[in-house]
């Protein structure tokens, strides 16, 4: 289909390669409501399932989080210089609708806008809701809450920290790819601490997928990333997520270490198991999620 043969522009979701924009078109629908469209490739250098049977639900996130940034910019009038922060994330997916086949997956998206916020005349957050489909059945739903913060205000609360260059300070070994559902070294963003179900953030910056741009902070993306590996040492038989609820509470420096702790938490449905992962950098909780696996 004719929507599916392009990428939007690559500057309105916030990505440095064409190669990692997954969203096609977007259109208006009224005020609030906006259609959209996606392409899942069959194969992603880093988003991708252990069980090599589904497309990596992770990607749901990710499609989410660009259509915030696609929509703030060219339909809310957020300016492009100014910075999106992610305050919370969730989504749920059905597993067989992600099933790989012969070809990408086309993926239609119905966006919903809520609590829009407005600073001055200008939108300064919003939260929005997104359900995937493919060939007409609904295989994903999930939403974001977010700030668009100008660069003014953004850089007095980051206290004049600019986006890094590339990490050349060695870096904490790896836990064994094989535990986490990975092949190379490079992809495993956890290092191993001498307290169980306890790790360490390992955030490569020279990392092309999770760092595909110079940030001044580590990014949601990658303490997802860490969560979801966390998620799979503590359910060794487990190959994917089913769903996440992740909120965001404060900005996670790359200059001290940043821990993850994993619990697994009683769930009535014996068909998935559900654990509770926290990340703490300098005695705080910076972020929280509730990730859910087949049981």
């Amino acid at each position: 289909m004719a929507h599916f043969s392009t990428t939007v522009p690559k500057e309105l979701v916030h990505r440095a390669a064409v190669a990692e924009v997954l969203l096609t078109r977007w259109l208006r629908l009224d005020d609030t409501h906006f259609s959209a469209s996606a392409q899942w490739p069959r194969g992603h250098s880093f988003f991708t399932s252990p069980d090599g049977l589904h497309h990596d639900p992770v990607l749901t996130a990710e499609t989410i989080r660009q259509v915030g940034t696609l929509l703030a910019h060219a339909e809310f009038g957020v300016p492009m210089g100014n910075y999106f922060v992610l305050e919370s994330l969730h989504f749920s997916v059905d597993l067989p609708g992600l099933e790989l086949r012969n070809s990408p997956a086309d993926l239609e998206l119905a966006v919903s806008c809520h609590d829009i916020r407005r600073s001055g005349s200008q939108v300064s957050g919003i939260r929005y809701v997104v359900e995937f489909f493919r060939d007409g059945i609904r295989v994903a739903t999930g939403g974001v809450r977010a700030s668009f913060l100008k660069p003014t205000v953004y850089h007095r609360i980051r206290g004049g920290r600019l986006p890094g260059q590339p990490t050349t300070a060695a870096l904490p070994e790896p836990v064994d790819p094989s535990l986490v559902g990975r092949r190379d070294e490079a992809d495993v963003v956890l290092a191993p601490t001498e307290e169980p179900r306890r790790w360490l953030v390992r955030a490569d910056t020279r990392h092309p997928i999770l760092f595909d741009h110079p940030c001044d902070h580590v990014p949601g993306m990658v303490l997802l990333e860490a969560a979801r590996q966390a998620a799979l040492i503590m359910a060794p038989g487990a190959t994917t997520l089913t769903a996440a609820q992740s909120s965001y509470s404060r900005y996670v420096e790359f200059d001290a270490p940043c821990s993850i702790e994993a619990r697994e938490e009683h769930t009535a449905d014996p068909t998935s198991r559900q654990f509770l992962i926290r990340a703490e950098q300098n005695g705080r909780t910076v972020f929280t999620t509730t990730l859910s696996t087949p049981a």
